[in-house]
């Protein structure tokens, strides 16, 4: 199995920055929005779907947005069991949810298992309940499957991570059948593309798929690059 070495943890940085000062963040307008092709909920129902969840969704869907095969990603919550979660209820641990994404990825360009490297390679695997400066139930680390092809690749990935000492903590990655994905409020969608001079997206979202992109520049989108 081919183990991902450059693996980007991400530093404690600028704790007064954190992904709960989003609430106080307004829609975007219509003049803020960046130029992308929007696919239908037709069109994206012949690729394959992955669900992760590695702290704030902002850099989370950032991450996966710059993978090649990767059509379309969603932010969202999932991983609780309460019923139309709110962004407030979430960032504020009133639910069960973490904040995750929802992956588009055609299977022809990226293996679920190459994902699966792309979410242990974008964040730090082994912090209890924290990401960064972001801390809470709601930023833990999940991978989410579907059947038991997704869950042994998961489980086999972390077994080769520990067997190889990647890390120098143990790896507490919930591993987890994905039940339900709720899709968060618009103004979250494509936020750091949108974004980019908001102050966590300049402070921690930035800098983090910068990492990713220079330790997994075979995994980029031509215009990732």
């Amino acid at each position: 199995m081919k183990i991902a070495r450059n693996i980007v943890l991400v530093p404690l940085i600028m704790l007064f920055v954190s992904c709960q000062a989003k609430v106080k963040d307004k829609p975007l307008t219509e003049n803020q929005l960046t130029e992308k092709t929007i696919l239908s909920a037709e069109a994206l129902q012949k690729y394959d779907t992955a669900y992760f969840a590695s702290g704030c969704f902002w850099c989370v869907e950032a991450v996966f947005e710059s993978v090649k095969g990767v059509k379309e990603v969603v932010s969202g919550y999932s991983g609780g069991k309460e019923q139309n979660p709110t962004y407030e209820q979430v960032a504020y641990g009133r639910t069960g949810h973490a904040e995750a994404v929802e992956v588009f990825y055609d299977s022809k360009i990226i293996s679920f298992e190459e994902l699966v490297q792309v979410f242990f390679g974008s964040h730090d695997p082994t912090t209890y309940n924290r990401q960064g400066p972001d801390r809470g139930a709601q930023y833990r680390s999940i991978a989410f499957f579907k059947n038991n092809s997704e869950e042994k690749a998961i489980r086999n990935y972390i077994e080769a991570l520990e067997k190889e000492m990647v890390y120098d903590a143990p790896i507490i990655t919930q591993v987890v059948a994905f039940e339900k994905f709720w899709k968060a409020e618009e103004y979250h969608q494509d936020f750091e593309r949108n974004n980019p001079n908001q102050s966590y997206v300049r402070a921690v979202s930035v800098p983090r798929l910068n990492r990713f992109k220079a330790n997994f520049k075979s995994f980029l989108k031509e215009d990732s690059h």
